[in-house]
This record gives structure tokens, sequence and C-alpha cells, in this order.
């Protein structure tokens, strides 16, 4: 191991110094130590003097800082030793295991492989024959004698490429088992190894012990007794089992896998500036199972006058020897991370260089106002006021709020001035100047009102308004708390008024326009609103749910509710019917003749039997009659006798055995009951005898004589 050397890099700081297994490294010269440009350098390796942790500590003027813990150890494989191995007795049939014991080693991974006999002949695993990678035991369920001969054990070393063999073992029961828990990182691939010997040769097979599948899919050499699991998730922990079953039996051996997670940093703390006397708050958070805890170093020694909760550092009231790097460590018996931060406390003298008063402040008169003053200073110092060339007195209406900002209520002409805002603190005094500017308030002079409106008019909402000459004003309305824009709503609104008012018009107003009108007024220095509620009053809305039944030949009884009666009282309704006879919609007869406003039933009177028919209703106010409902659903009056009998009956000609009657439908019976009597109509006559219609009003009947 004399030439081989390890160098750790680390870089941008003036000054190094490294400790091993918390003992600090003190280079002498001539020694195997040496440390240059801040690498550790160590020659001619011992793997019982150097093989431990190290750490790095990194300083500068800003603070030190300590590395992660760097992990050394030293790769080797001794020989195996020369002690001859005694010849193993099997049975044809029987299982055996031949104990592999490799040498003494330290670092990387181990593989394991067999002779047979002589190199370069390698045992083959197949269901038969299985070499572990973990104790590199060769295992023979059933042997043959084929099997007969010289077993050699070889091991490799993946570090340092060595390999050793083993004395050869002249050709052992032993299953393969696993520990009853395995604790499994996160991500790593889990490889569980299962054999078992007997004759005839085993099945191998993994599960669940309560016969889940497992959560994804794994790998399972069934060939060889290999379950392998990549990247482990925790939803893999939980028990399993391996089982081997023959003709002769079956045997299980049961496992769990426990997951856990080194810890992972998921909130990190970022370099800060402060000032004195600021409170700091530093987040420190990180993913582990099981759950981590959390230490913190300044300048790479441990910090304990300061709270740490949940790993956040919390500092209430900084001081300049608060400087310097910090450190969150979090950790579980896992594995541990780093991060760091720089802080610096710094102490600066008032200055207003990027945070200057306002040049100009307006303000109205009997309203309030608030001065900012924020200059930057470090540590926090003293605030004062100047009005002119005097100190600014507080009273019931001046204050200087806990900010340094200037607040000054119920404003007179009086309070306009140049106001001066001093501060200092030990390294200093700046201050800074400000006029305050005093207006005349911006009054809204309309009163606010209700007003009623019929559909169809045109109407003015006033918007008067008393201000300061000197500023501008803008009008703003809002219907129903929406924005009205006047180059849009049909060309209803329009702009009326002066330079002082902001009236508007709403011409041939509709009921959709009945809400509430805002007129909004702004000027630079304060604004103000007034509204106003129009009611638009019109038609009443037509009657709802028509309902018709107590259905008889000449009557029926019709129900309804009332619509929107839009601000006007219904003070009648009126029934109209339609049939399929009638030349449209016909005012209906009813009981009583006269519907009033309270009326929500009537009985219409004087139908035709037999006849269908459709009901509205229509509602009338002040205002006018509005539309109609919707037609109800159709019902047909129930048949009755005839009340008319046919006109101008008479019979004659006809051939042989024959005798032709005819008749006349008389006037009445077609207006009221061509379309309904079953028995006086050529429709009843045609669906009883051999009836040919000759005319709209005539029937005539060929009676045959037999």
């Amino acid at each position: 191991f004399s030439n081989f050397v390890i160098f750790i890099y680390y870089f941008l700081f003036q000054f190094s110094r490294w400790k091993m297994n918390d003992s600090f490294i003190l280079p002498q010269p001539g020694s195997r130590y040496s440390i240059s440009g801040g690498n550790l350098r160590i020659s001619q390796l011992n793997k019982e003097e150097d093989a431990g942790i190290y750490q790095c500590l990194a300083s500068n003027s800003f603070g030190t800082i300590l590395s992660r813990e760097a992990s050394l150890h030293i790769a080797y494989l001794e020989e195996f030793k020369t002690q001859r191995r005694s010849p193993v007795s099997v049975r044809e049939g029987q299982g055996v295991v031949l104990l592999c014991g490799p040498p003494a080693h330290m670092g990387g991974e181990l593989t394991f492989s067999w002779i047979f006999n002589e190199y370069p002949s390698f045992v083959k695993q197949d269901t038969r024959r299985f070499v572990s990678q973990k104790t590199g035991n060769l295992y023979i369920a059933k042997v043959e004698p084929s099997d007969v001969g010289n077993y050699t054990c070889v091991v490799t070393n993946s570090v340092t490429q060595s390999r050793v063999q083993g004395p050869p073992t002249p050709l052992p029961k032993i299953e393969i088992q696993f520990p009853e828990v395995l604790a499994v990182a996160k991500g790593l691939t889990v490889r569980l190894e299962c054999f078992a010997l007997g004759n005839p040769v085993p099945a191998i097979t993994w599960r669940r012990p309560d016969g889940v599948p497992f959560p994804r899919k794994v790998d399972v050499n069934k060939s060889s007794g290999v379950l392998e699991i990549p990247y482990f998730q925790q939803e893999d922990a939980g028990p399993f089992e391996c089982m081997a079953e023959n003709s002769r039996g079956k045997n299980t051996v049961k496992g769990r896998l426990s997951f856990y997670a080194p810890p992972h940093l998921v909130e990190k703390p970022q370099d800060v500036q402060k000032a004195i006397d600021e409170s700091l708050l530093w987040e420190c958070k990180a993913s582990a199972k099981p759950k981590p805890s959390y230490r913190w170093l300044k300048n790479g020694e441990p910090l304990e006058s300061f709270e740490v909760v949940n790993g956040a550092l919390s500092i209430s009231s900084l001081t300049l020897s608060d400087t310097g790097m910090y450190q969150c460590i979090a950790e579980n018996r896992h594995g541990r991370v780093f991060t760091n931060a720089e802080l610096r406390v710094i102490a600066v003298a008032p200055d207003f260089s990027y945070s200057v008063l306002k040049a100009q402040t307006l303000a109205r008169q009997g309203g309030d106002v608030l001065i900012e003053c924020r200059p930057r200073m470090s540590p926090r110092g003293m605030i004062s006021w100047r009005k002119g060339k005097e100190a600014l007195r507080e009273s019931h209406r001046v204050s200087v709020l806990d900010n340094g900002s200037l607040r000054i209520s119920n404003i007179t002409k009086l309070d306009a001035g140049l106001y001066t805002c001093v501060a200092r603190n030990q390294f200093g005094v700046a201050s800074s100047a400000g006029t305050l500017v005093v207006k005349e308030p911006t009054i809204i002079t309309s009163k606010a009102t209700q007003l009623d409106v019929t559909v169809g008019e045109s109407v003015v909402i006033p918007c008067q308004v008393s201000r300061d000459p000197t500023l501008d004003v803008r009008f703003t309305w809002f219907f129903n708390e929406q924005l009205i824009n006047f180059g849009s709503h049909g060309g209803y609104f329009e702009k009326v008024g002066g330079t002082s008012a902001g009236d508007i018009m709403i011409r041939n107003i509709q009921l959709r326009h009945a809400g509430r009108y805002t007129c909004a007024v702004q000027t630079k220095v304060d604004s103000a609103s007034i509204a106003t509620d129009v009611v638009v009053r019109g038609p009443p809305e037509p009657p709802l749910d028509i309902k018709v039944d107590e259905v008889a030949e000449t009557t029926s009884f019709v129900s309804w509710s009332p619509g929107p009666d839009n601000h006007s009282p219904v003070f009648a309704y009126n029934i109209q019917i339609r049939s399929p006879f009638s030349l449209g919609w016909q005012a209906a007869k009813t009981v009583p003749a006269s519907l009033g406003g309270q009326q929500l039933t009537a009985r219409v009177v004087e139908l035709s039997p037999w006849v269908e028919y459709e009901f509205r209703v229509l509602a009338t106010n002040s205002i006018g009659t509005g539309e109609p409902s919707k037609p109800s659903q159709k019902i047909r009056t129930k048949d009755t006798l005839p009340r008319t009998t046919p006109a101008r009956v008479s019979g004659g000609g006809g051939s042989r055995s024959e005798l032709v009657i005819t008749w006349e439908v008389t006037k009445q019976a077609l207006v009221a009951h061509l379309s309904a009597q079953r028995y006086s109509s050529c429709q009843w006559w045609t669906a009883h005898w051999p009836v040919s219609k000759t005319g709209p009003s005539c029937c005539q009947i060929v009676w045959s004589v037999i």
C-alpha cells in the first residue's frame, strides 16, 4: 500500500484543518500526513492506523464550516489458510452443502465461485446447485454420481481485484435462510436467497403470508431461489416467506423487510443579511425514516445558546457577534446530511438614499394622511419630525407610529406645510423632507333616492358634486355593481351634465334596467359615491302553472299562480281558449264573469262537448296587460246528445231494392256541434252505415232493401 495516495479536494477557503475520529491531525515534517491547498495527503496507507472518519474544517474571514464525514476503508483480501480439508461422504440422492469460509477481508464486495476439479471448470448453477453470494457456500440439493470430485472456493474482491482460492474440498443437509428482520434503505436493491435440500429437488416460491401479492413487480428467479426487489420503497416493506416444496412435503421460512431512509434535505437555510436587533428564523427540514434529529453549528462548533424547534433556528435579537457561517445537520441512525448558510449582521448610519419622503403629499380637509419615513439604518435608532423649523409636537390628531411614519387625523388647512423626518443612531444622523398640501374635500350634493319609472320612459339619475377647483374629477357608474360601458348596452345609457356633474340618462327604460345605480367620484385626494335605486313598473309577467280539471260536457275548472307584477298590482285576469275549430285564441266565458287580481281560479262555461281545448291566462295591472301564460295541456270535453236535429230530411230515387235518404245539418249545429256530434254528423253515420258524403252539410244513406 506504500504507493496508494488519497486526495480530498476543497476549494475557495483560505485555511483548512482536518480531523480523524474527532481528533485534529497535526502534520509533522517527515510524517505520512501533509496538507496542501486544503487537500489532505496520506502516503503509505496502513489499514490499522489510517482507517476511520475524516472531516475538513474550512475557515476564512467570514467564519468556519465543517465538511460532511468521509469514511476511509482500506480494502484487502487475505489468503485462505493452507490447512487441507477433509473429504465429505454423501449418499447418492442426498443434499449437501460445501462451506467456503472466506478469509479476512475489508472494503468492496466479495464474489464467489467454485472450481470443480481443475481450473477453468466452474460449477454451473441450476435447480440442483446454488452458490450463495452472501456466504460463498455451495449447495447441492440432490447429489448425483457425476458430482464426485474436488471443489475449490474462489473469492474475488471488487476493489482490489485480487482473487484467492481455498483448499480443495473432496466431495454435506442445510438450507439457506435470511435474517428474521432485514432493514433496507430507500432506493436500494434487495436480493434474498432461499435454497432447500431434498429429493426430489424442491421447488422454491416466494409470497406474502396474507396472500396479498407483492405491491409491484419483483424479479423471482425460481431456478436459483433468488428474490430481487429493485429500488426498494416503503410499500415493499412487510412480512414475506419462502416456501420449498416437493412431493414429500414442504418447508417455509418467514422474514420481514423493514424500510428506512437516511435524511434528505427538503428545506435549506439561505444566506441572509440582517440589521442589528432584527430577528432571524432559519428553516431546516429533512425527510427520513425514522424521523431525523437536528443540530446546528456555528463556525464548526456546536450551537447551544439559541432555540431550535423541529430543525428551525430562531434568534430573536441579532448582534454583530452573531455573524458567521452556520450549518444544520439532520441525522438518524442511518446517516446524516449537512447544509450551510452565512449570516451577516450589519451596522450602518441612517440613509434616505433609497427611501426619500414624497416631495408632495396631497390630503383632503377633514381627512387622514400617513407620511412614511423608512430610512435604512442599523441598529434601529430614533425618529423625530419637524414642521418647518420647529419640532413637531404630538397630539390627539398628530402621532408618530412605531415604524417612524407620521399620521395626522382630521386635517385642517393649518396642517399644510413642509415636514422633515430626522433619523439618528449611534453611527450618524440623516433627514428627508416633503410638503403636505391640503385640498377641499369632494362632496356629492345629490341626495340618495329611489326613482319609480314606467317601461318606455326616459329618466335622469343625478350625480352632482362640489370639489376643489384645482383637482380633476372622474365619474364612474355601476349598475348592480357592474361597470357601465357607455359605448354598449344597446345605447340605453348616456352621460349628461357639465364638468361638475356626472348625471346619466336611461332612454326607453326596460324592465331589465331596474336595480341599483352607483355613481363613484374620484380625485387624486379622495373619493365618494352615491347609490340610487330605480324601480321600473310595467305590465305583469305571465301567470304560471295553468291547470285544468273537473272537465264536463260544457265546463271545466281552471287554476293558476300569479307571475311577478313588475311593481304594479294585478287587478284583473282573463282566460282565453283555443280549439281546432276556432280562429286563434278567443275570450272564454267564466264564472265569476269578472276575475279580480286576487282571483286565481275560475270555471269556464259554454264549451262544446267532445272538443279538444287549450287554456291560457293573461294578467292586467295599471300599466297594461302582460304577455299570456304558456298554454295548458289539451283536454277534451265529455260527449252528450245533440241539441239540434238535421233539417230537410227526404228520401226517394235509387235503384231496385234501394232507398236514398238525404238531410241537411242546420246552421246552429254547424256552428256549435259539427265536429262534436256523434249522432248527427256524417262521421258518426259513416262509422255505422254505408253512408256517402255529398257536401259540407249534407249526407245521404243508401239503404238496401232485402
